[in-house]
């Protein structure tokens, strides 16, 4: 028996059999466009998640071929705070906006003058900034007041999806929470956060458990797409505790890091807290959190580096990291701080921008590079101390995942920054095996989740701290902390005056 987890991801749309070990037994792609309209706008056409979901769905059936009568259930992971305002039959009333889109930073100064920091974070878990959609949602009705008049429904992309899949509109609390309009405490919309945002909950999708079964395929999509009639559709989760999830971390000591787009990190808490060193989310695994952190410069920084700095493909990057290997720890004084998008935790500031100090006229691209690996490491490092320290729980083991586990250089300089082992993932679409996960319990391919996750996770090579430990720790100690502080106040001044 097999079954599916599909990941929505920013750009693309994966759909992976799964069997009853974990393996991945066949797969289908297909990618869609991200658009950058205007300045700190990032927006995308919804329909495109579904073109894309159906293409990648048909490309695994085809895959699989005759085995694709095994299949059992489906289940859906995503790219999280981006939604979509759509009428009652589900057609969209404007482009999605994505959790890249930076537009309402106003309106979380609006937000805090309101109800407060502590109450903003104690009622959704999240420490106000401009990521989750509720301050996205203020500042999109500011601009469309017409829009805000219809009353639109307000989809995340699990719950746009799930509607085409079966015909319900209906979201998991895991999918859900991020936008920040839920209070995690009642495990319900909050009327409270829905009126900051301009909503009332009944625009929202209906709350179900990770996990739940959400009926069954419409047959014009088992048509479309090859997948056997009645296949039941379970709720997911969104990308990072899916992530988690399919990276095996089943309790305290063990922290899973996606190394993509965004850098997310996360432990796994049975008791809601909350603290300005992490955003509080739902777990995958109904009845626990993730105290998760998040630096949204994450493979983007390098991405940048290849498009914008030297005008190449990423392809550049690859003999760039082999570059970047030769050069010492430090990167010969070159230092970066990786808030190309802002920084969330610890600081929360959505008007934060990169550093680079120390450059001379020695450095060159392969510098960059390296400087940039290892700038996003100490980013880990006070990302990880952080959440030490708020939830009383030391990490041993960081679990890798994502594009970035790829590179054994990134691996080795984490294991060296952190002073912590550093293990691959047996799979770097640890994401998509989340949902394969929660679909397989559903199915009845496992009897429980703490069963299915025993037997289909796994962990590949690890990788310990090195003879560079020592000099990444006074680094880190002795000028990376320091620097962001120090001069956060004339950057927040350069900002205004360009602005100006």
């Amino acid at each position: 028996m097999l079954v599916l987890g599909v990941d929505s991801s920013t750009t693309s749309t994966k759909a992976i059999a799964w069997d009853a070990t974990g393996a991945p037994v066949a797969e289908g792609r297909a990618s869609f466009t991200l658009e950058n309209p205007a300045p700190d706008a990032w927006e995308q056409d919804a329909e495109s998640w579904w073109a894309a979901t159906q293409v990648a769905l048909a490309g695994c059936v085809n895959a699989l071929g005759p085995r694709a009568a095994e299949l059992r259930a489906l289940c859906l992971t995503h790219q999280r705070e981006t939604f979509v305002l759509t009428d009652a039959d589900s057609r969209p009333l404007h482009p999605a906006l994505v959790w890249m889109d930076a537009r309402g930073v106003e309106q979380v100064d609006r937000a805090r003058e309101k109800l407060g920091n502590n109450r903003l974070r104690e009622l959704s878990g999240k420490p106000p900034c401009i990521t989750p959609a509720l301050y996205k949602l203020m500042a999109l009705f500011g601009r469309r007041v017409d829009l805000a008049a219809t009353r639109p429904q307000v989809s995340d992309v699990h719950a746009f999806l799930v509607r085409r899949l079966v015909g319900r509109f209906v979201t998991s609390l895991a999918s859900a929470d991020p936008l920040g309009l839920v209070d995690m405490r009642a495990r319900t919309w909050s009327p409270e956060l829905c009126a900051l945002a301009g909503l009332v909950p009944s625009q929202l999708p209906e709350l179900v458990e990770p996990g739940a079964p959400l009926g069954v395929l419409a047959p014009e999509v088992a048509r479309v797409t090859g997948l056997p009639s009645g296949l039941p559709v379970i709720a997911g989760a969104g990308d990072g505790q899916a992530a988690g999830l399919g990276a095996g971390i089943s309790g305290p000591g063990r922290a899973y890091l996606n190394l993509g787009t965004a850098i997310v990190s996360g432990v796994l808490s049975s008791e809601y807290v909350t603290s300005d060193a992490f955003r509080t989310l739902y777990a995958a695994r109904p009845g626990t959190f993730f105290l998760e952190t998040d630096l949204k410069g994450g493979t983007f920084t390098l991405d940048w580096l290849a498009a914008r700095l030297l005008g190449d493909s990423t392809e550049r990057l690859g003999k760039l990291e082999a570059e970047a290997a030769h050069l010492p720890a430090g990167s010969e004084g070159l230092m970066l701080v990786p808030y190309w998008n802002g920084v969330m935790n610890p600081y929360w500031d959505d008007a934060a921008t990169g550093l680079v100090v120390g450059l001379t006229g020695r450095h060159g691209p392969a510098h960059f590079y390296r400087a940039a690996l290892e700038g996003i490491a100490f980013e880990q490092r006070l990302h990880s101390s952080g959440v030490e320290a708020a939830a009383g729980q030391r990490i041993e083991e960081v679990i890798v995942m994502g594009g970035g586990s790829k590179s054994a250089l990134w691996c080795q300089l984490l294991a060296d920054v952190l002073g912590k082992r550093v293990t691959r993932a047996s799979t770097s679409e640890a994401t998509a095996l989340g949902a394969g996960i929660l679909a397989a319990v559903a199915a009845g391919l496992h009897p429980d989740l703490e069963t299915a996750t025993e037997h289909m996770t796994g962990c590949a090579e690890s990788f310990a701290p090195g003879e560079h430990a020592a000099r990444y720790d006074a680094l880190y100690r002795e000028v990376y902390t320091g620097l962001f502080p120090a001069l956060r106040a004339p950057m927040s001044r350069l900002a205004a005056l360009t602005r100006a």
